[in-house]
């Protein structure tokens, strides 16, 4: 699902989730959670990041799209 097509509200808590979850083993925490949460936005504009959907556990990540088998990205 194109990342435009999301409530932005909900695609923010998304984002916002993520990062107060994922940040701390990415970064050396100098950033506000505001830059953070803009910077994995852009990056999902710019498809960098993907949102996927694991339909067995019911929830999603974010993951760079690089790390995705090719297979992943056809379908």
């Amino acid at each position: 699902m194109p990342v435009e097509q999301i409530d932005p509200v909900t695609l923010r808590n998304l984002v916002t989730e993520f990062v107060t979850r994922e940040w701390t083993e990415l970064t050396d925490g100098g950033s506000s959670l505001e830059s953070q949460v803009q910077q994995v936005l852009r990056q999902l504009k710019e498809g960098k990041v993907l949102i996927v959907f694991d339909l067995k556990s019911e929830t999603c990540n974010l993951v760079p799209k690089e790390s995705l088998p090719g297979q992943l990205l056809e379908q």
